[in-house]
């Protein structure tokens, strides 16, 4: 996956709590760092995002976007 974004940060997820037009998806960095992407459930489903999965989460300005390879 390339993108321009130079703050990608891996970790795996923890929880996936979805909504009826968002999901809150956890993201396991390092002991004890979490971090938390309110992202919509349709971005879950596209990423088949699962609970256990690698991902990375990619920061811009006040906003946390999730990528999955």
């Amino acid at each position: 996956m390339k993108i321009s974004s130079r703050n990608g940060i891996k970790g795996k997820v923890e929880k996936d709590e979805e909504g009826p037009i968002t999901a809150n998806v956890k993201i396991k960095i390092e002991n004890p760092t979490e971090i938390t992407a309110v992202i919509t459930k349709e971005s879950v489903g596209d990423l088949n995002i699962k609970v256990g999965d690698e991902v990375v989460a990619i920061i811009k300005a006040t906003e946390v976007m999730v990528g999955k390879e």
